[in-house]
């Protein structure tokens, strides 16, 4: 062989290797455009770029029998595969970049994987396996993904399913899955509007092995993780509709009764003592809940900055907060108006109560949000039928993620406080009671008053107690009641502030005419 050839043969040789490395390096190119849209928060593209990643690993070119490719947050992997395929297992503990103290996952793809295809078209198989340490190429209402982690396998261009033997894919964690509930699912792609696929748990099995362990044995192929939801039973999907109906027009009524009472309060040209500022700051405090409660599932959609959903939920948690430390000094200055009969003064009452209804609302929220993500997408689990199989739906509001802030600032403040309403609603109902007895005649502005007290107790106090029944038979009328005596708590309190108004004016009017008859008679 002359120069000529052997330059020949050894530019030939160059070539191919530069076309293999070429092919090889696009899978990886896919995987960092990926990221870069991830840090730039362009959902609307996703779907298409997670598919030309598909596609770019099931035509790379590589030597041997398998590849791997890394980056930062996604990792992929690309097997050949004869008919003779005896099965297959992957583990992330062999994995140094990904490999986390008490955090691993597993994969193992039967033999049965290959038996379909090879029959119909024996041929060179390819399975590719892709692993997101991230869970936000796969948002859906801000679901909560154990260990962040989602798991994607796929045979070539085809679509395998109704395996007989599952694919098992286990989840090592180091969280606590106390008062959680977790499901093995996979991403449906096509099955919501709002996103390019929603988490379904159709043909999957869950299996919880250890505290440690969750092992997912599921029938087909596609993108699996498990899910995280507190243990509560989810909506029935069916109520859905007209739960949101009466919160809906529930709130808004209460924000214009609200509105109208202020109003009527400012325009009224006395401004009333001490008690009915109070009113005035109840008021307040649930004008607020109720738009910002309204306002919650807004910034939830991804496309929103996060910070914008944090804001919300804390402002919404601190007008709950503020709702019911308002109920509180209510009771709190029932308490002194029958407990002193009716003769109250406290130096800067009224300042002092607004630093308790709003300045501890307001340091709690504030710690929170300087010390902790405790707000931000809170998923609540919705449950339905889809076409082929039961699947969650979940809805998104903007409100409280950490569990113990949950069940610390706001069951366990609202329990407090509707206990403490209780307990001085039956000390009021004794002590009205004792007051009637004595002496009836007398006592005919104590009649009037014990129906306002209890109207106005009832109201604020015991519907909140209604949140602790929302278990086994009471969880549907729970649902209902509590809906529709929170969602109109504006407007009820409205009509308590008109009745109170009529007495006032019926009374003046009262006295005025028995101003003018002693006149008369002088």
């Amino acid at each position: 062989m002359d120069c000529r050839g052997a330059f020949f043969l050894c530019l030939c040789f160059m070539t191919s290797q530069s076309e293999t490395m070429d092919t090889s390096q696009e899978p990886l190119r896919c995987m960092k455009k990926l990221e870069t849209i991830s840090k730039g928060r362009r959902l609307a593209s996703l779907p298409d770029n997670i598919r030309e990643l598909e596609n770019s690993l099931l035509n790379a070119s590589f030597r041997g029998n398998n590849l791997t490719l890394q980056t930062r947050s996604i990792q992929s992997l690309i097997f050949k595969l004869g008919c003779g395929f005896a099965g297959l297992s992957l583990n992330s503990t062999t994995m140094e970049q990904y490999s986390q103290a008490g955090v691993s996952h597993a994969m193992h793809f039967p033999a049965e994987l290959t038996k379909d295809t090879c029959r119909a078209r024996p041929r060179e198989l390819r399975l590719i396996c892709i692993y997101f340490s991230t869970a936000y190429f796969f948002q859906n209402a801000n679901s909560l993904v154990l260990n962040n982690c989602v798991l994607g396998a796929q045979l070539g261009q085809g679509h395998v399913s109704n395996l007989n033997e599952p694919i098992s894919i286990s989840f090592q964690h180091n969280q606590s899955l106390e008062g959680y509930k977790v499901t093995c699912v996979f991403w449906k792609e096509g099955a919501s509007k709002r996103y390019w696929g929603v988490w379904s748990p159709e043909g999957c099995r869950t299996e919880q092995l250890s505290p440690s362990r969750v092992l997912c044995r599921c029938n087909h192929l596609s993108y699996f993780a498990v899910l995280m939801q507190l243990s509560q039973a989810p909506v029935p999907r069916e109520l859905l509709v007209p739960l949101i109906y009466i919160s809906l027009v529930g709130c808004s009524i209460s924000i214009v009764s609200s509105i109208l009472t202020v109003l009527l309060h400012f325009q009224a040209r006395k401004q009333g003592d001490s008690m009915t500022r109070i009113h005035m700051n109840l008021h307040a405090s649930v004008l607020l809940l109720n738009v910002a409660f309204l306002l919650s599932p807004l910034p939830a959609t991804p496309p929103v900055p996060g910070s914008a959903c944090t804001a919300v939920a804390a402002i919404l948690h601190f007008a709950l907060l503020s709702c019911l430390t308002w109920t509180a000094i209510e009771g709190f200055n029932l308490y002194l108006l029958l407990g002193r009969v009716y003769n109250i003064y406290i130096r800067r009452y009224l300042l002092k109560l607004c630093a308790v209804g709003w300045g501890v609302p307001a340091l709690l929220v504030l710690l929170l949000v300087v010390e902790s993500s405790a707000y931000g997408p809170c998923t609540i689990p919705v449950s339905g039928s889809q076409e082929n199989g039961t699947g969650f739906q979940n809805m998104s509001m903007c409100w409280v993620q950490n569990r113990w802030v949950h069940s610390i600032l706001v069951m366990g403040y609202g329990g407090l406080t509707s206990l403490f309403n209780l307990v001085v609603l039956v000390w009021a109902l004794r002590v009205l009671q004792r007051l009637r007895a004595q002496d009836r005649a007398l006592n005919l502005r104590a009649c009037r008053d014990s129906v306002t007290v209890l109207g106005l107790t009832v109201l604020l106090g015991t519907t909140w107690a209604l949140a602790f029944f929302s278990f086994d038979v009471f969880l549907l009328p729970q649902l209902f009641l509590f809906t529709t005596f929170n969602s109109l708590y504006g407007f009820f309190l409205f009509l308590w502030f008109c009745s109170q108004r009529r007495h006032s004016e019926a009374e003046m009017e009262t006295e005025m005419e028995g101003f003018s008859s002693s006149q008369t008679m002088l």
